[in-house]
């Protein structure tokens, strides 16, 4: 990380001494001691330019439009997620804290806030004939679709919310989870029950991520007047996208060749330092010792933990889960996340629709 001096921050903020500490007590600047000298402060450069670039924004509205759609200011506001100086919360619950010990069921219960828990006492009404199980990323978003595009039953809500985690489940299973917890559930119907409380935390720390981009997805389609299971199918669709969810897929070529298939980007933008969540899944788990060597390798080239993909993706080699199973978990766990954007964006009542600016291209000849 680079630093610089108080006077640097100061004057490339163009502003005081005294508005640079409010700036830090404020937590929008990381503040450390010089490790030449501790009674001097020394500044995260990357903060400073990111208030900077704020600033000019704020100066310039088409600007701040244009960015704000790639990691720039906040589009929306939401109470189910925030994620700040490198933690992720839950509804003001720390969710590694969380994770230590909650099933994916009572974290939906907590996104979405105001069900009845009752719903997962029960059996869901799901479909009969439920399609073979699959876990390669391509056949499980394939039943999933399958299974929740069929027609519902009408329910109350809490048994929706549960019906729909149940049908992502048994999309990867082929089984009914009646009212098994869903990780057991998956853990016996892959047939490695030691990977039940591995596979319990990787749902949760995967439940939710405050607005990713599948999470978008689904409340564009919700705020459309869309159903839950139809908004669910634009999470789908958008996790399965290789800079998402299929992120997966190439980080396990990599970890089965790393000598022919070039490596991915191991970092999250979000997480400077290194993602929270995957030492609080991997620290859990036997890892291969090829992938624990990798692991330390990636540790020291970037600087800090990979995202949560890498240890998925480490979770379902190191129990042999079935191929794919790393996306399963990452999609059957962000439905409760999803359920709750949509949910969340549905009360709203308001449509997003955002606006374009025309840009002329050049003219094509005709042919």
């Amino acid at each position: 990380m680079e630093l610089t001096s108080a006077e640097e921050a100061s004057a490339r903020l163009g502003i005081s001494r005294a508005s640079l500490y409010a700036y830090v007590s404020r937590g929008l600047i990381r503040s450390f001691s010089s490790p030449h000298d501790p009674r001097q402060r020394l500044y995260a450069l990357d903060d400073v330019e990111a208030l900077v670039s704020r600033k000019t924004r704020f100066r310039r509205p088409a600007a701040a439009a244009a960015t704000a759609l790639d990691w720039g200011l906040p589009v929306l506001e939401t109470s189910i997620t925030q994620i700040k100086d490198g933690r992720l919360f839950y509804r003001r619950h720390d969710a590694l804290a969380w994770a230590a010990t909650a099933p994916l069921e009572d974290t939906a219960l907590l996104l979405i806030g105001g069900l009845d828990g009752e719903a997962f006492r029960l059996p869901s009404r799901l479909p009969r004939n439920l399609p073979p199980p699959a876990t390669g990323m391509h056949a499980f978003v394939a039943n999933a679709v399958r299974l929740l595009s069929e027609p519902a039953p009408k329910e109350m809500r809490a048994a929706e919310v549960a019906a729909i985690l149940r049908l992502l489940a048994a999309a990867g299973s082929g089984e009914d989870p009646r009212t098994e917890p869903l990780h057991r559930h998956l853990a016996q119907a892959w047939k490695t029950p030691q990977a039940s409380e591995a596979i319990r935390r990787a749902l949760v720390l995967c439940a939710d991520h405050e607005l990713s981009s599948s999470a978008f997805a689904v409340r564009v389609t919700a705020s459309t007047g869309a159903s839950l299971r139809h908004a669910m199918i634009s999470g789908l669709a958008a996790l399965s996208g290789p800079y998402h969810g299929g992120m997966t897929e190439r980080v396990r070529a990599f970890l089965e060749a790393p000598d022919r298939i070039p490596a991915p980007n191991f970092r999250h933008r979000l997480y400077p330092e290194g993602d929270p969540r995957t030492p609080a899944i991997l620290d859990h788990v036997p890892l291969l010792a090829s992938d624990a060597t990798m692991l330390q390798a990636i540790e020291s080239a970037t600087g800090g933990t990979p995202s949560i993909d890498t240890a998925l993706v480490m979770l379902e080699r190191a129990y042999g889960l079935p191929r794919g199973a790393a996306f399963t978990l990452f999609a059957v766990g962000r439905t409760a996340g999803w359920l709750a954007h949509a949910i969340e964006q549905r009360s709203q009542a308001q449509l997003i629709r955002p606006r374009a600016r025309y840009r002329v291209g050049e003219e094509r000849p005709s042919p």
